[in-house]
Parts: structure tokens; sequence; C-alpha cells
């Protein structure tokens, strides 16, 4: 392990607004936590190029506020906005990510059946092997049901680091 982050930590309120991003505190956490991790380990972005960083976003549960907002929406009547189309996607704060820290791996989401960070860190190490990564940032989150905030946790794994 290269680094790791959470939110929230001590001090922690919500986590900061991420334009592009509404209704849901989903994509915001995941930049939240991401950047906090990579902040640990280089400062400040981007990453000089051909770094092959892979972005690993695992939930089981994947952006419940925002398709409780959706439901709401339609079966009101309603009509859901276009973001919607763009955040309903996990791969679109995945990549926000990836652009925002020049992070030139794959992309993954993964909905874990089982232990999410032991799912994660498999496909990092698949990753890895593959020739696909030289690192990988796995950012485990998921949304509390009652409508709090919730938590999210962001690893950076690199070579020689498997558990």
């Amino acid at each position: 392990m290269l680094a790791e982050a959470r939110w929230p930590e001590d001090g922690d309120g919500r986590a900061p607004a991420l334009p592009g991003f509404v209704h849901s505190e989903f994509a915001p956490l995941v930049a939240a936590v991401a950047e906090r991790c990579l902040a640990r380990r280089y400062g400040s972005g981007p990453l000089p190029a051909g770094n092959r960083t892979a972005v690993l976003l695992a939930s089981a549960s994947g952006d419940t506020a925002g398709a409780a907002h959706v439901r709401a929406t339609v079966a009101a009547g309603g009509r859901v906005g276009p973001l919607f189309f763009f955040q309903s996607v996990p791969n679109s704060v995945a990549g926000h990510v990836a652009a925002r820290w020049g992070l030139d791996g794959p992309v993954v989401c993964l909905s874990p059946t089982g232990d999410p960070r032991a799912e994660g860190e498999a496909e990092a190490e698949l990753l890895r092997d593959d020739g696909d990564a030289a690192q990988a940032l796995l950012i485990l989150i998921e949304l509390a049901p009652d409508g709090t905030p919730g938590e999210a946790t962001a690893v950076l794994l690199g070579e020689g680091t498997r558990q």
C-alpha cells in the first residue's frame, strides 16, 4: 500500500460539491477521498504521463441517492435532468478522478458480492499482472441508507504491495 485515505476523517463534514454531479453525495465522496489519497502520495497532480495508474471503483449498491431521486422524479411525472444520464454511470466520477490527476491506466467499476476490499485488491493485482497498470487507486464507497452521506476509503496499491 502506497497511500490510504478515508472520508470522513477527524474534522470532516460533507465532501465538497463536485460540479456536474447533483442530488447525491456519491460522486463528491469518491472525488474527495481519491484527492486525499493521491495527495498523500504525490502532493498535487497531475501525475506525469505514462504513470499507468488504474482507477478501480468498488460499490455494492452504487449511487442509491441519485437512483432514488430519479425514481421519485419519474414517479411524480417529472422530467429527469440530463446530468443524471451522465452521473448515473459510476465510470463518470472515476473518469473525472483519472482526468483530474492524469491517471492513464484503465478505469474499472466493480459491484462486489463479497468483501469489497479483497475483490478490489484482486482486480488491481490482475491489472498489474497483465501489464495494464503499474499501480491502482482502489476506491471503496457505500452511501448510508439513512440519508447521511456515507463513507469512502481510497487505497493506492503499487508494485510489490500485494496483500
